[in-house]
């Protein structure tokens, strides 16, 4: 499988699709057009080995130390690569304080993490595979068992050459194929591109709402509706402070979690980092009642004032965000 070709393929099928006879838009809508490459690292860039070693690391119970546990058994490609859990949940079965992150558009995450204590994907693999309540998988022994299987001896060797199998060369290769998951075009985009029939009236209402009255585009923005960033929205209490455990000294960031994305959110429910709302009504209502009064809380954080209407709108819009189901191929695992 040339992995390469088949991402560049997705992408610009897609936008090309999109563009097709398109009259102009304003710059309102412009500023969500879909990208058309994957950015990759200069020190990790892409190659269709290590993709193909990634994806089968991906999916690859060895991983864990019981070997029931794979980074897909969390991240499901079939539920927006998340779960369904409030809290992630090891092999141990025990919930872990977080919901699991969705996988999609990782590639232009700037930090990983809800507190964005990962400056970059590579660095997160290990954090799950070895913690004795998640994958429960030393790294000594992760990397015994993988060169014990000559299927992973040929991979790694066809990914990077010499050096054999590695930590770096672990990370790299889980990285390179974790930066291919994007999510697909959906309605929203067709109708960015002047598709006027693409969405109803009531969603065009949900996005005037969206990026007016509603202000989440404050923080939902850009293509993949994530400015990236760590925001107090009034809803954690308790021990988990968010991002300022990593700066006590800071007010602001006091319980700051990042901006997920929005892109197939219809699918991702429970929400929050620590899935304590069930729907998005659950959400709606939050950020219109404006959450918990705070001086961490973000300035744009207030009582909206919606109606029943306008919140039944911006619903609506945030649907068209879902993109299609795309098919996801599982790897021939030799050694099983």
């Amino acid at each position: 499988m040339n992995y390469r070709a088949l991402i560049a393929l997705t992408l610009l099928c897609a936008v090309s699709a999109l563009l097709r006879g398109a009259p102009s838009v304003g710059a309102e809508r412009s500023e969500y057009r879909r990208p058309t490459e994957i950015p990759y690292p200069d020190d990790n860039p892409f190659s269709d080995a290590k993709a193909q070693l990634g994806w089968m690391l991906f999916f690859d119970p060895m991983l864990s130390g019981s070997g029931s546990h794979s980074c897909a058994t969390c991240h499901i490609p079939s539920q927006a690569w998340t779960d369904h859990l409030p809290r992630a949940v090891g092999e141990a079965k025990v919930a872990l304080p977080l919901r699991v992150p969705t996988l999609l558009n990782v590639a232009w995450t700037p930090r990983l993490g809800w507190d964005g204590k990962f400056r970059d994907l590579e660095v997160v693999t290990f954090t799950p595979i070895t913690s004795p309540k998640n994958m429960n998988l030393p790294e000594g022994e992760l990397i015994e068992r993988l060169s014990a299987v000559p299927g992973y001896v040929r991979s790694f060797a066809a990914a990077f050459g010499e050096g054999g199998i590695t930590r770096r060369h672990v990370e790299a290769a889980l990285a390179t194929y974790e930066r291919s998951i994007v999510s697909a075009a959906a309605p929203f985009d067709r109708w960015v591109t002047g598709d006027e029939e693409a969405i109803d009236q009531g969603a065009k209402r949900g996005f005037a709402l969206f990026t007016g009255k509603a202000h989440c585009s404050e923080c939902h923005s850009g293509w993949a509706f994530t400015d990236g960033s760590f925001h107090d929205i009034g809803t954690a209490q308790g021990d988990d402070i968010g991002r300022g455990r990593l700066f006590p000294s800071s007010v602001k960031l006091r319980y700051a979690f990042k901006t997920p994305t929005l892109r197939d959110v219809a699918r991702r429910a429970p929400y929050m980092h620590d899935g304590s709302f069930a729907t998005l009504d659950d959400v709606i209502e939050l950020y219109d009642r404006g959450g918990i009064a705070r001086p961490s809380r973000s300035p744009v954080i207030r009582p909206l004032a919606l109606t029943a209407s306008e919140k039944a709108d911006l619903i609506s819009f945030v649907h068209t965000l879902t993109s299609p189901p795309q098919p996801v191929g599982l790897p021939l695992l030799s050694h099983y």
